[in-house]
């Protein structure tokens, strides 16, 4: 059974399904806007939001913490020297999803996740 467990699987196995949040994640930080299925930027629109709070406050841990989840060294940075000051008055809702139609290819519900 599946009591308590949040967010969606995706169709993928843990291992790939973290490491596609990890990349949109990192993608949305690094352009500040994708296109993406509208599944996917829902799943990873928490994942954002708790990391911009948490660049909010540019001290050695929450860099440690920010790094450990996106192993990238370019979207730490930009985080934690733009986008966290940019939001430090915002108390939340740092995304916006757009939807924008159907993908032609399957017919997948497209959106746009970007920062406020």
């Amino acid at each position: 059974m599946r009591h308590r467990k949040k967010g969606k699987i995706l169709s993928r196995r843990v291992g790939p399904r973290k490491a596609l949040l990890r990349s949109l994640s990192a993608g949305l930080i690094l352009n500040e806007k994708i296109t993406t299925t509208e599944a996917k930027a829902k799943t990873v629109r928490p994942i954002a939001e708790r990391l911009i709070t948490r660049a909010k406050e540019n001290n050695i841990n929450n860099y440690r913490r920010i790094n450990a989840y996106l192993q990238n060294r370019e979207a730490v940075k930009k985080l934690l020297e733009e986008i966290g000051p940019r939001y430090k008055e915002r108390p939340g809702g740092y995304t916006r999803i757009i939807k924008t139609g159907q993908r032609r290819g399957d017919a997948a519900q497209m959106a746009i996740i970007e920062l406020v």
